[in-house]
């Protein structure tokens, strides 16, 4: 199991049971969360901004979709190799090295859409952007463990997921309304700010010495990494299930969701679905603060499974009332299922293989978003639009609660070490 480089429980006065300390208790952490938080804080406003910009300065979806793909392709071809990077090198380096990088890509974003330079360059840019974010997932999800004690994963986890999704909350609707005065130019500028500074903030963190791999070797260690993901089928069947769960939902969400929201409820109104889909986020985090989960999995995949809820709406006509609910919902059961799968990977996975483990995490579920991006508009031509998302939902309903047909992931609890079986 993860063991914490910082930190020893505390004891209640006059109680016997251990208090969990904060996750603020160690410096490190405290810039840590400082430097996502301010990130964090740009790039909520860039979804929106960057969808219709492309919108505005095309007028065409499909060039949303290969930008959107441009970005994805090489975050997901870079994951493995990163992952061993972050199990072999400094977290802490990576992460100032990626964040300084982003920041760069993102102000050429910024650059191109402001001066309405031709919208193919924002194809290598978005690319360049990708590979940069591809350094920083594995990174990001090892380096927990590492700052705070090993009880206190899930508080930090809460507190990172809650502050992300409090910024997201007014991130969505400014980006719509900057979007609809002055474009959204800015706020992509404003995102690529909040990354250099990330990188200043990153800087301060610095930790006690780097993972020790299995081996010298990374290719053997990759490797390596690859037959302990593969031993443990809790893993890989919820690997699967959101391999199949992303392409969908990010596919009708990101690219035809704008799409049907342009000509329906506005860049205004999909900004403030967006934003209550943040609040239901920002709840459920914060409930998790506290709330400890006998069955994490079981409950995690039933949450998940309510972010069907959203896109079947949009395929029987939304309303900005009930798909605002709908998206509340879905945010909440999203919130639930992230918090948990962080946490049990983080406290049931050694740290010296904890970066590798969620970079084949990370490279199936993430995989087959590319593939949604891109053939969402095509189907939408064949099929219709409203029909995609409605069956869309659907599938994404039933293959979110697939995984608990295996009794290793009913049968995992929050105390108890993971069954190979």
């Amino acid at each position: 199991m993860t063991t914490a480089s910082t930190g020893q429980n505390s004891t209640t006065p006059g109680s016997d049971k251990p208090e969990t300390p904060s996750p603020f208790r160690d410096t490190g952490f405290r810039w840590f969360f400082l430097g996502r938080l301010v990130s964090l804080f740009g790039s909520a406003m860039t979804p929106v901004a960057l969808a219709f910009a492309v919108l505005q300065r095309t007028g065409s979806p499909n060039y949303l979709g290969y930008v959107l793909a441009a970005q994805m392709i090489p975050m997901v071809a870079f994951l493995v190799i990163s992952g061993g990077i972050a199990d072999r090198y400094r977290r802490d380096v990576l992460l100032r090295v990626a964040n300084l990088g982003s920041g760069i890509t993102q102000a050429g974003v910024a650059v191109i859409v402001l001066v309405d330079a031709a919208p193919w360059l924002l194809v290598p840019v978005a690319f360049l952007n990708g590979v940069m974010e591809a350094f920083t997932t594995p990174a990001l999800r090892g380096i927990v463990p590492q700052l705070v004690p090993t009880g206190s994963v899930q508080r930090a986890n809460s507190v990172l997921s809650s502050s992300r999704n409090a910024i997201r909350i007014l991130g969505p609707t400014a980006a719509g309304i900057l979007v609809a005065t002055i474009g959204g130019g800015w706020a992509i500028a404003i995102d690529a700010a909040t990354f250099l500074f990330a990188a200043a903030c990153m800087a301060r963190v610095t930790l006690p010495s780097k993972p020790k791999a299995a081996s010298g070797n990374l290719v053997r260690e990759l490797t390596e990494g690859w037959s302990y993901f593969r031993s443990l089928p809790w893993v890989w069947s919820i690997t699967i299930a959101c391999a199949a769960i992303n392409a969908v939902q990010v596919g009708i969400w990101q690219v035809l969701g704008p799409v049907i929201a342009n000509g329906t409820i506005g860049s205004t109104g999909w900004g403030a679905v967006l934003s209550a889909k943040a609040v239901g986020l920002l709840v459920l985090s914060l409930v998790m603060f506290k709330l400890t989960v006998r069955r994490p999995l079981v409950t995690g995949l039933i949450a998940v499974s309510a972010t069907a809820a959203p896109l079947v709406l949009l395929g029987t006509g939304p309303t900005i009332v009930w798909l605002a609910v709908a998206s509340f919902v879905a945010g909440a059961g999203a919130s639930l299922f992230g918090i948990i799968w962080d946490t049990t990977l983080q406290t049931k996975i050694p740290n010296t293989m904890l970066s590798r483990v969620t970079s084949y995490d990370d490279f199936g579920a993430f995989a087959t978003i590319p593939l949604g991006q891109l053939a969402v508009i095509p189907a939408a031509a064949a099929l219709g639009a409203n029909n995609v998302a409605l069956f869309g939902g659907i599938i994404l309903f039933v293959v979110a609660l697939t995984p608990l047909l295996l009794t290793s992931v009913r049968t995992m609890t929050s105390t108890e070490a993971p069954t190979q079986g």
